[in-house]
């Protein structure tokens, strides 16, 4: 056989693909179509000329009724979108904005999305526009944030517990000496100082569960078990004149967690939703729900690969909300709107979420707040095919 008979790496050059099929039989572009993003054309009139079907799902509305549709009905008064679209017009040039938010008419909530506005060439005044959601990546970005947050506190967890108890052992031991030497009047004085170191020694207690690096004991764990327990005990005690409401998917599978943590958890949750409320509302309201949402990963450190987070359960209550001011940070250790509060309630809770490998939000609208948390669920070892196994070696 001679060289030129061998096969080589020219045969495989010169086998024929498929070619990639770019409009379907009724005419749309099938590539268009695939894409996750809403795309859309508008036209000069600022009507809607054409839209994919990514699009249909962002506005909620077919097709037939997108296409003709006034750009600025389908957005609030005064969208950015509509400003930038003018821009890409007037400069014959592409414009990418990011963060824009884009929330949409008669619909609470923001929206936020990254926009590509671009002219077609072969359509004076017409404009490209992709809309691509940022809801998943803010996500990620504010989980890993809140991680940060919690190993800044573990640091400090630790060099309170050292540097700071040993201390304060000392003053109060000293101050209950001379109590037994002094007036009426000065024991008042030392009475406050170990009151005082007290009060410090429960803040840096609190502080030291933050320095747990021990692993989690975990298994699988019922959800709605969990939930009916931590209402028990807040009906039993600060929410007794609230009323709870319960939207539960029963058939969600067990949660791969550690049970008293989340009970933890949940209990500063449903604390937090009691005290927004107060105690003088009349018509205080805490839904707890839980749902089946697919589609969301998170890569934990040092994992091989992503792991899903498809479990959703909801702690929601009707108070004032959060203020704007503190939101974002609103997981960060030492942020709090009560004044007697120490600020160390969610970041706990952040705490926990993460070492299960979760996620943790909160949406906050007047008397509608969210606190929203994605877990994995129970898998099994036991429950794995061992033919999957086998492919996996096979492969």
């Amino acid at each position: 056989m001679s060289l030129s008979d061998r096969p080589g790496r020219d045969d495989t050059r010169r086998k024929e693909f498929a070619p990639l099929k770019i409009v379907d039989e009724r005419g749309r572009s099938c590539v268009l179509e695939a894409l996750p993003n809403a795309i859309l054309t508008v036209s000069r009139d600022d009507e809607v000329e054409d839209a994919n079907a990514a699009a249909e799902s962002f506005f909620e509305l077919g097709k037939p009724l997108l296409i003709g549709q006034k750009i600025d009905r389908l957005l609030p008064f005064g969208s950015p979108l509509i400003t930038l679209i003018q821009h890409v017009r007037d400069r014959g040039a592409a414009i990418n904005e990011y963060k824009v938010d884009l929330g949409r008419p008669g619909q609470e909530g923001d929206r936020r999305v990254d926009v590509h506005c671009a002219p077609l060439p072969e359509s004076e005044g017409t404009v490209l526009v992709v809309l691509q959601e940022r809801t998943i990546a803010d996500k990620i970005d504010r989980q890993l944030s809140h991680r940060g947050a919690v190993r800044s506190v573990s640091g400090l967890a630790s060099m309170l517990a050292h540097e700071i108890k040993n201390p304060l052992s000392g003053i109060r031991g000293a101050a209950q000496l001379l109590e037994s030497g002094l007036s009426d009047q000065d024991r008042a004085l030392t009475r406050l100082i170990c009151e005082e170191t007290d009060r410090i020694v429960r803040l840096v207690d609190r502080m030291e569960v933050f320095s747990d690096a021990r692993p989690l004991k975990r298994e699988r764990v019922n959800i709605h078990s969990v939930l009916d327990h931590v209402k028990q005990v807040a009906q039993s005690g600060f929410a007794r004149r609230i009323r709870f409401v319960e939207n539960y998917d029963p058939s969600l599978p067990p949660v791969h967690a550690n049970r008293d943590q989340l009970i933890q958890a949940f209990l500063n949750l449903v604390k937090n939703a009691a005290e927004a409320i107060g105690d003088d509302a009349v018509d205080g309201e805490i839904e707890l729900s839980t749902a089946f949402r697919p589609g969301v990963s998170l890569r934990a450190l040092g994992a091989r690969s992503p792991v899903g987070l498809p479990l959703e359960f909801c702690v929601r209550d009707n108070g004032p909300g959060v203020p704007d001011d503190i939101a974002a940070h609103l997981f960060d250790p030492f942020v709090t709107t009560k004044s007697s509060g120490t600020g160390l309630g969610l970041a706990l809770v952040a705490k926990i979420v993460n070492d299960h490998g979760g996620v943790i939000e909160c949406e906050s609208l007047p008397r509608r707040t969210t606190f929203r948390i994605l877990m994995p669920m129970y898998r099994a070892r036991s429950a794995e095919n061992p033919s999957d196994k086998q492919e996996e070696g096979r492969s």
